[in-house]
């Protein structure tokens, strides 16, 4: 096969330089277009100085957006910024499909987000500004749609590295900014639902727990006491042999065969077999959300504010995923029908004191817990049995998992400005020697993270199915040791970041001169341990007993009965669990130089000592054979990695004086350069093996892997009209070398395996375009009306290439595109204000261009996933002015999530189309 042509750069440049040569004269044809009169209600709130909070209860989008946009203007890099207004006016409801709407990114399982089309490992999330881990299980980057955008006061994701943030930077990193101190007293209530058209009304379940409805099993799902005492017991050792030799080791010579098998079954029934798939039916969505805050006034100097916020939510989705195997499609197929009931809560607690309004304290504590328990039936066709064999593999799996992250961090600002120059207090020494306005900030962020997955129960069935089709018409539970599989997971992670940093500025009639610097210290300590065992029966007195329900089937009656020979035993690899940390120092410097607000150059290098240690740990390692965890020096020191360098970055802004553009308010360039890093994860540098939940694969870890080393280069040109329009145009260019990238290898006839190795380099290019335009200029041709609409847009071309080379395991194509690259990414918004303020619109359209899902081995063909053209629509009404209703549909075109190889469709997914309503009072 051969491999596509690529020449990642040449076009998009081109493309750069005719976007660019055309703005000018775009923007002069539509400054000829009348203007509204000076007495229109839309024109009046465009123009008010007032707070973005009256904006947004008079439905006035577009000032809030042109708020943001001062932000981004005055960056020293390259940047977007995406305001909580914004978000609530799209209706998105989580952090990851409200950053798909940003230039430049793409959003993937629903959960990471590629920016620039690098993969979600080359993005960063930091929340406030600290490091904060992950409580995906296979994934050093957040899933993002844990996040509600309710916490959320602004999203920053800034595209270009600048030496005050942490040098693993590759493609982006986005700053999660929440809710801060209020200006006054506020309070919000609000109450919603919703239901996605593609749940049918009964969903799959089991019986669960008690506390089920709040994210949390109560114990009945737990690996019990018992379990572990009697594994601490027999030394790991389950298996009849295991048991029969540890009973004669404590003394009883007299134990027997049927002694050590009684005991094994016994050891069966501590785990949870209730777990029989039945069908119930399903409510609505629920969503409810409070908070509610003050601003106080201590006398002439202080000030003290607080904000507590909760919420809580509930949904049911019914999900049918087919997968068909590329060579044959129409005999070798895989369904999966999944239900899966997810809880999400919400607590938010944030405190403020600020003295002089120069010296300011504020703390942050959150909480976030998200569940999802998953009842799925898999039907499946492979090598073994086809569709016209009229016999086929069925997997009934239960699966409970607790995400929580708890995070606590406070920060403080000292600015010593002209009234803290003048406190009595410091008459003792000679302020002359601090420059006005220096400042020194400083923050502690502690954050923990836990996973809890217990009892993760597969059960193998097998069908009798129709000839052409596939469909079941019976089914029986397997009569083998390993027919049932239950496994328990946890995942702890604990991140302390914490650091300071100086701002000192120097000001002349020409020159404007800011020297900043810092330290930083980030450590991360993770432990992950996985259980794992298996129950079946050789053989059952009677057959009949494998055509009930799995809690039948697996009761104690059936279990302890001699006549059916059921067997017990831990099972696994030993190296699934493992043991990890990463320690990093930094200190950095900046200057930040303005000549005569027309030139502008930033210029910083930030240097990092990294160490990380990551070794397989066996929980049940109880002999020196078989240690908990290896002593072997070698192996200790494969075990360790250490680093440190120095990750430089500049940035040249030219800022046209206004008075040399009468069709624009501003016009300025910037150019940037720097050198950044992107580390593996923890869990991809040990010897652990474990299965994708997302691909379903088996993945292997590889120690040998190392950091890739990455070169920016970026340019951005903006423009900024009085009327709040703007349009923006950047190119960008990344070369990375020893990329870490997923790769298939060798594995079983029904497995498919990847593993991670560095490939030999990888260069992204790419060009995206923004702007916002308010349509009042049509109002001569069409009316008055189109005053109250406006439009929002942006489109990201880009073009990548990597190349595999000699440590990838045969790859069909050694050279090809980055995984989850798109060719193109872009994003329109309609806006509607109504003249009184009581009514907006939006109406908000997606689409990515085709993107690598997976990459072929040994001549299969590359997987493609398939462009989706995602439509949303959000109407709210402000009938008073402390009320809001808000209806929203989303994914209104209905469309199907396909990956084709080939033109074979392989994969197939509908998410849906959804439906919401809410109501909210607030102050």
């Amino acid at each position: 096969m051969e491999p596509r042509e690529r020449n990642a750069g040449a076009a998009v440049w081109t493309v750069a330089a005719a976007l660019l040569a055309g703005a000018a004269g775009a923007q002069e044809t539509v400054d000829t277009a009348p203007e509204a009169e000076d007495d229109s209600p839309t024109e009046q709130s465009t123009a008010s100085s007032g707070p973005i909070e009256e904006v947004v209860v008079l439905g006035r989008l577009i000032n809030a957006t042109q708020q943001l946009i001062n932000e981004r203007q005055d960056d020293e890099v390259v940047s977007d910024v995406m305001g909580s207004e914004m978000i609530s006016r799209l209706g998105d409801t989580t952090v990851a499909v409200a950053l798909r709407r940003s230039p430049g990114l793409s959003l993937v399982n629903e959960k990471f987000i590629y920016v620039r089309g690098l993969g979600e490992r080359y993005s960063s999330t930091l929340l406030n500004g600290a490091t904060i881990p992950s409580p995906d299980l296979t994934r050093n980057v957040i899933p993002l749609d844990i996040f509600p955008t309710s916490i959320v006061s602004s999203l920053r994701v800034q595209k270009a590295y600048s030496a005050d943030m942490p040098a693993a930077f590759g493609g982006g990193a986005v700053d999660i900014r929440t809710k801060g101190i209020p200006s006054g007293f506020t309070y919000a209530i609000e109450v919603g639902s919703g239901y996605n058209f593609e749940n049918d009304g009964d969903a799959y379940s089991y019986p669960g727990g008690g506390s089920d409805r709040w994210g949390t099993d109560d114990g009945s799902r737990a690996l019990s006491t018992q379990l572990e005492s009697q594994i601490a017991r027999f030394l790991g050792n389950l298996d009849v042999q295991g048991i029969l030799d540890r009973l004669r080791k404590e003394g009883n010579h007299d134990a027997t065969v049927e002694d050590a098998r009684r005991i094994n079954r016994e050891l069966a029934l501590h785990l949870n077999r209730d777990v029989s798939v039945e069908e119930e039916s399903i409510h609505p969505d629920l969503d409810l959300k409070a908070s509610i805050g003050n601003n106080m006034t201590l006398g002439d100097d202080w000030d003290v504010g607080f904000l507590f916020g909760a919420g809580y939510k509930t949904t049911w989705r019914e999900n049918e995923r087919l997968s068909r195997n590329f060579n044959f499609p129409d005999e070798r197929t895989d369904t999966k029908l999944e239900s899966t009931y997810t809880v999400d809560i919400t607590g938010t607690a944030n405190f403020g004191l600020s003295y002089l309004g120069e010296h300011e304290v504020a703390t942050t504590s959150l909480f976030l817990r998200n569940t999802d328990d998953e009842t799925t039936i898999r039907d499946f066709f492979n090598e073994n049995r086809e569709i016209s064999d009229e016999i086929g593999f069925r997997n009934y799996s239960v699966l409970f998992e607790e995400r929580e992250l708890i995070v606590n961090q406070v920060k403080g600002s000292h600015r010593f400005g002209e009234l803290t120059r003048e406190l009595p207090v410091l008459n003792w020494f000679d302020r002359d020697w601090i420059p006005l306005d220096a400042e020194v900030s400083w923050f502690h962020s502690d954050t923990v993270v836990q996973t809890d997955i217990p009892n993760q129960v597969t059960v193998k069935a097998q069908t009798v199915t129709a000839p052409t089709t596939g469909e079941v018409i019976s089914s029986v539970i397997n009569a083998d040791a390993s027919t049932s599989d239950f496994r328990f997971t946890l995942l702890d992670d604990d991140v302390l970041n914490y650091g300071w940093r100086f701002n000192v500025p120097f000001a002349t009639t020409n020159w404007f001169l800011e020297a900043s610097g810092g330290y930083e210290h980030a450590q991360k300590t993770r432990t992950y341990q996985q259980s794992q065992f298996r129950l079946g029966a050789f053989s059952v007195a009677d057959p009949r007993i494998l055509e009930g329900a799995i809690g039948e089937v697996f009761s104690d009656a059936n279990i302890m009965d001699p006549a059916n020979d059921f067997v017990f035993d831990r099972t696994g690899t030993n190296n699934q669990s493992y043991l990890a940390a990463t320690m990093t120092e930094a200190v950095f410097g900046k200057i930040d130089v303005i000549w005569k607000e027309v030139w502008r150059l930033s210029a910083g290098a930030r240097w990092e000592d990294y160490k990380q240690v990551a070794l397989d740990w066996n929980p049940y390692g109880f002999t020196i054979n078989d240690p908990v965890v290896t002593t072997d020096p070698e192996r200790l020191e494969q075990s360790t990695f250490a680093q440190d360098n120095i990750y430089p970055s500049v940035s040249l802004t030219w800022i046209a004086p206004f008075w040399q553009w009468e069709w624009a308010e501003r016009f300025q360039v910037r150019l940037g350069w720097s050198e950044t890093v992107v580390r593996p994860d923890l869990r991809e540098i040990t010897d652990a093996s474990y299965i994708d939940p997302v691909t379903d694969d088996l993945v292997d870890g590889n120690p040998g892997v190392i950091p890739s080393d990455v070169a920016n280069y970026d340019m951005r040109a903006e423009l900024f009209f009085a009327n709040g329009d703007n349009l923006t145009l950047s190119v960008f260019h990344k070369d990375i070398v020893n990329p870490i990238e997923f790769f298939e290898s060798a594995a079983s006839d029904t497995t498919v395996a990847r593993e991670i190795v560095n490939a030999t380099s990888a260069e992204v290019s790419g060009v995206e375009v923004e702007a916002l335009k308010e349509l009042s200029f049509l109002s001569g041709m069409v009316g008055d009306w189109i005053n109250m609409f406006f439009v929002q847009a942006n489109l990201t071309l880009q073009d990548s290439e990597l190349v595999a080379g000699e440590k990838a395991d045969a790859p069909t194509n050694d050279i090809r595109p980055l995984a989850g690259a798109s060719e193109y990414v872009a994003n329109g918004m309609l806006g509607f204000d109504s003249d009184n303020g009581r009514h907006a619109a939006t109406l908000v359209y997606n689409v990515f261009g085709e993107r690598l899902y997976v990459a072929g081995r040994l001549g299969a063909p590359d997987g493609y996933e398939q462009p989706y053209h995602s439509l949303d629509f959000t109407y709210s009404w402000f009938p008073a002015e402390a009320i809001t209703v808000k209806a929203k549909l989303r994914n209104i075109l209905d469309g199907t999530v396909e990956i084709e190889r080939e033109g074979v469709v392989v994969f197939s997914e509908r998410p849906g189309s959804a439906a919401s309503i809410s109501f909210k009072w607030a102050y």
